[in-house]
């Protein structure tokens, strides 16, 4: 057992004996599947503690020949597949950290040590069959499987560190493009090849060296969906298991839309929130601010108004076909956009191809972000927002009314009024700090139409609801009425409390733009009477 060559299976075996082990050797029938095929060359780009090298620790213990890692997976899901016994510790696997080799060259280049590292272990268990010691390394393996008819598992972590951490050499990543190619490419020793990375690999200029790897990103994960994090089942269980509240769970750490898995959760964050016993920002906390300062900062038309339109809760439409996949070319803001899709700071509908802030966690890196930018009339309206909803709890119309001109006046130079659609983003930001403790839905369905913005409480909150219904250059009253006359409360079956009408207008051409209007209702036995 080497380090690089057949690494053995100690880093899945600490992974399967955590204290909390999801399993997802699901993964394995998949990449068994995909086993001396043409689409044996696999590149996975999630954001960082999305579980990446964990995946890698487990084909790692499947596929290594030298060892035997049957107890290990004993019980787990690819023990039932037809597959099993046929890959289990039977290939040759090597094991590339790229941050490591990069790091670890000190002076040299990271390639050049890579080849020394892994030619010494290749040495020591294929001399006789090697002979010589001046091969480079493809030549090495082409070698040993001319001799031998020995094939390869590659299995590459942070593949894409090069593009992230050497943005400025162009010429360094095609060199290091250029080795993979030929390591890996129409090679007969590669049986499998499953990279990982937060960037996916298709476009680097006109170079496109890696073109044979299928991809599988953040916005299209194809089949490997499941395996992108936790799934929703996978953290309800794990709530019970700990008893932990699973509705603050979503809000904190769902929204990763994906096509078939419409909730995909961060494991990471998951994790240590169960083991805490404890909701809070875990995986942002692995990164500084700066990370997503710089691409907010980005003087992109379009950029800042997406941003603020996501923290009201809408989703922006953007095009990721654009985008270099790399960190250092931008163009336009839907670049820099598919950029924070792939980094995790946004999630993305692929159905309507729209990007929005996924959850809690995120939002709060969002604002951190902005606090120590030039995103001050933004903080000034989240930091009103408290004092908004207390006003709208209390049901003072004018205030709220008063509340709300001073938050358009604050992001008039961002967002512009020109539709309810328009008024109900600058809603959903003047609210901003009641996401602690309600999940704001924007265009409910109702089955009459759809409410504006919905604001349902939190198992823990004990707060009412609100319904906000928002009109343009009509009036605050008409609002309510269609409130009632379509029924909207309706829509909250299983809710029993009460609920505040909230009918909110924007008259342009009055000096006193924003009315409102609020009622009460309670809902009782799934039906509806004021209380006003």
């Amino acid at each position: 057992m080497g380090f690089y060559l057949n690494p053995g299976n100690d880093g899945f075996r600490r992974a399967v004996r955590s204290q909390i082990y999801v399993d997802k050797t699901g993964l394995i029938a998949y990449t068994n599947q995909c086993f001396q095929t043409e689409q044996q060359y696999i590149c996975v780009s999630r954001p960082r503690r999305f579980g990446k090298s964990m995946a890698l620790n487990m084909l790692a213990a499947y596929y290594s020949r030298g060892c035997d890692s049957r107890e290990l997976f004993s019980g787990l899901e690819i023990e039932g597949c037809k597959t099993y016994e046929e890959y289990l510790n039977q290939y040759d696997v090597i094991l590339l950290n790229m941050q490591q080799f990069l790091i670890g060259a000190r002076g040299q280049e990271a390639t050049e040590y890579l080849e020394q590292e892994v030619q010494e272990e290749l040495w020591e268990q294929y001399g006789e069959v090697i002979k010589r010691q001046d091969l480079g390394l493809a030549d090495t393996l082409r070698r040993i499987y001319s001799r031998t008819g020995r094939q390869f598992v590659f299995l590459i972590d942070e593949w894409d560190c090069m593009m992230r951490e050497r943005q400025e050499s162009e010429e360094l990543q095609k060199q290091y493009l250029d080795f993979l190619r030929n390591l890996l490419k129409d090679q007969p020793y590669v049986a499998l090849a499953y990279a990982t990375g937060i960037l996916p690999v298709k476009k680097y200029g006109q170079h496109s060296a890696l073109n044979m790897f299928w991809e599988y990103s953040m916005t299209d994960q194809k089949s490997l969906e499941e395996y992108t994090g936790f799934t929703e089942e996978e953290v309800e269980e794990l709530c019970k298991r700990f008893d932990m509240d699973f509705d603050e769970a979503s809000g904190w750490y769902d929204g990763y839309r994906l096509k078939q898995f419409q909730h995909i959760y961060n494991p990471k964050s998951v994790v240590e929130a169960m083991i805490c016993r404890k909701y809070s920002n875990y995986w942002t906390s692995t990164e500084t601010y700066d990370a997503l300062k710089v691409y907010m900062d980005m003087d992109f038309d379009g950029l800042r108004a997406g941003i603020v339109r996501m923290l009201g809760g809408e989703r922006v439409p953007v095009n990721t076909r654009s985008f270099r996949n790399d960190m250092r070319t931008f163009e336009t803001k839907d670049d820099v956009l598919t950029l924070l899709i792939h980094l995790g700071y946004l999630g993305y509908d692929s159905e309507e191809k729209k990007a929005f802030i996924p959850n809690k966690e995120i939002i709060e890196e969002f604002e951190t972000s902005m606090s120590v930018s030039g995103w001050a009339e933004v903080m000034r309206v989240l930091k009103a927002s408290e004092k908004l909803l207390e006003d709208t709890l209390r049901g003072d119309e004018e205030a709220v009314a008063r509340g709300l001109d001073l938050a358009h006046t604050e992001v008039a130079s961002i967002l512009t009024y020109n539709d309810e659609n328009s008024l109900g983003c600058a809603i959903g930001l003047a609210y901003y700090s009641a996401r602690k403790d309600y999940r704001m839905i924007r265009e409910l369905p109702t089955g009459r139409g759809f409410a504006d913005v919905v604001f349902l409480p939190l198992p823990f909150s004990r707060k009412p609801a609100l319904v906000v219904e928002l009109k343009y250059d009509k009036s605050a009253d008409a609002a309510i009425r269609q409130i009632k006359e379509r029924r909207y409360t309706q829509v909250l079956e299983g809710y029993t409390g009460e609920i505040l009408l909230v009918g909110v207008n924007y008259d342009k051409d009055s000096g006193k733009r924003h009315t409102c209007v609020i009622e009460r209702a309670k809902r009782q036995n799934g039906r509806d009477s004021n209380t006003n």
